[in-house]
């Protein structure tokens, strides 16, 4: 049986989920962001227990066709933004496509309809937030970053930089407060 939770964007999210469903006896196969595969069927009990169990966290378990489709693209989005290599052969469009199994013009009409935002501003905005992170700890150049998540140049990053957040990446290193959104929050 599989369920599809909101909120679950970690791998904090996943030792939670792993743990209250222990705690109510149930057995999970797998346990990725968003969704979760049971072993059996659970009772009416174990869905509100679990449920409730899982608000305490801000998780919510999710039941609507709609709500479960926006969420795994939002799960896909933040898998490829933390492994951008998944989409160095294959355009985003086409990578989330196959992986949700609907085709992208749909995908991309009901994520904005649900979203008020389309997939391509969604990408692009935890992909600043990514770099901003990056830059934060100071662990790699610009050149490096604009490579790991994926963009064609350093001028493309530092573009798209400075139109989301309204300053160029240097002035955004030199901050001493950097402002940052959690996935959350998004």
């Amino acid at each position: 049986m599989k369920l599809y939770i909101k909120n679950m964007v970690s791998i904090c999210c996943k030792r939670v989920v792993k743990s209250e469903l222990k705690k109510l006896g149930l057995y999970y196969i797998t346990v990725q962001l968003g969704e979760v595969e049971i072993q059996k069927e659970m009772t009416d009990t174990q869905r509100e227990q679990l449920g409730l169990a899982l608000q305490r966290f801000g998780l919510e378990l999710m039941e609507d066709k709609k709500s479960i489709i926006v969420e795994r693209i939002k799960n896909a989005v933040v898998e490829t933004v933390s492994t951008p290599e998944v989409t160095r052969k294959v355009s985003f469009s086409t990578h989330i496509a196959r992986k949700l199994q609907y085709h992208y013009t749909y995908l991309s009409n009901l994520f904005s309809e649900v979203m008020g935002t389309t997939i391509e501003q969604y990408l692009i905005a935890h992909k600043i937030e990514r770099a901003k992170e990056m830059i934060s700890y100071d662990e790699h150049n610009l050149t490096e970053i604009s490579f790991m998540l994926n963009y064609s140049s350093v001028a493309h990053l530092s573009n798209q930089f400075k139109k989301v957040t309204g300053m160029a990446p240097s002035h955004f290193k030199k901050l001493k407060t950097k402002h940052r959104q959690g996935l959350d929050e998004m």
